[in-house]
């Protein structure tokens, strides 16, 4: 990861901050010897220590360390309000929450740092309503934009910058799913997330930290149900299409069937002897109207009735 510090200039890391980084890696990685950080700390250098703690097996110890030392507040004034927040209020700890979301998701870097940012717009948003509940609304599209702050700070790629607003910004989507959504509310959702989905969901199960064993595991059990139906509507449609595009309008012209709910009755038949595999698939159109030349009695029952053998009649004179 090649870094500019020239285009973060206006940044400078407090006096200490390389000590204080190597001590929270220690603590993240429980490694017994510190790393020497440079001093004074640039903010590449702050960005590759805090990435360092990030994908150690406990990041929430290093981080711990960081808020302790007053460095968090001096590099991330956003994540370190965090702290505290919802103590004796009517909230869960914030601070507390978003150390087991970074603890619980997997070691790659771009959902750590989205796991640690994600609840940055609960600060700016936090409501407390006339009927005791309280509310943040819009918190994620707010963290979203106060991340673009961040990137001012401290030097992110280009390709982390746009996954990580989209991160920020979508992280209760997944968990909003519920099995009544139609399938294309589903392939919607899979289609702006592109290749982040499997970021984006991973973040979502890490996002549930209810004390609550049967909370987290109805959470746990939505998410892996929308994966679940993602994959099932990805192969269908990765499956070729049965029937050859324009066909309806070949069966029209060939056996003088009118447009309207009979033609998609030949339709749906057609589908099924070709999933069974008594037609074949993406054949010429004559393979399909010789089959009803061949099946009148069936067009018939499948068009309606007199109406139907009438036009057929006519079609054969």
């Amino acid at each position: 990861m090649k870094l500019d510090d020239n285009q973060h200039r206006l940044f400078a890391a407090p006096p200490g901050a390389a000590e204080e980084l190597a001590a929270a890696l220690e603590a993240a990685t429980g490694a017994p010897q510190r790393p020497a950080f440079p001093e004074p700390m640039g903010p590449t250098a702050v960005r590759e220590a805090l990435d360092r703690v990030l994908l150690a097996a406990r990041p929430d110890r290093g981080l711990a360390v960081l808020v302790r030392s007053g460095v968090l507040a001096a590099v991330l004034p956003e994540a370190a309000a965090l702290v505290g927040f919802g103590e004796g209020v009517r909230h869960k700890d914030v601070w507390a929450h978003t150390g087991q979301v970074v603890r619980q998701t997997p070691a790659r870097l771009v959902v750590r740092w989205a796991a640690l940012l994600h609840d940055i717009g609960k600060v700016p948003t936090r409501r407390f309503e006339p009927d005791g509940t309280v509310s943040f609304i819009g918190h994620p599209e707010i963290g979203a934009r106060m991340f673009d702050r961040i990137a001012k700070r401290l030097p992110f790629t280009e390709s982390e910058q746009g996954r990580l607003r989209f991160l920020i910004a979508g992280h209760l989507r997944a968990a909003a799913y519920e099995e009544a959504w139609t399938d294309s509310a589903v392939r919607r959702f899979a289609r702006d997330s592109g290749d982040a989905l499997g970021d984006l969901l991973d973040l979502a199960r890490a996002d549930i930290t209810s004390k609550y064993a049967d909370k987290v595991r109805r959470g746990l059990r939505q998410i892996a149900l929308l994966a679940e139906r993602i994959a099932g509507l990805r192969a269908e449609d990765a499956k070729p299409a049965p029937l050859p595009k324009g066909l309806g309008t070949a069966l029209i012209a060939g056996l003088g069937v009118p447009p309207g709910p009979g033609l998609g009755r030949l339709m749906d038949h057609l589908r099924g002897e070709v999933e069974s595999g008594r037609l074949g698939a993406q054949r010429e159109y004559d393979h399909y109207i010789g089959y009803f030349e061949r099946n009148r009695e069936l067009l018939e029952r499948l068009l309606g009735g007199e109406e139907a053998k009438e036009k057929c009649d006519a079609t054969k004179a």
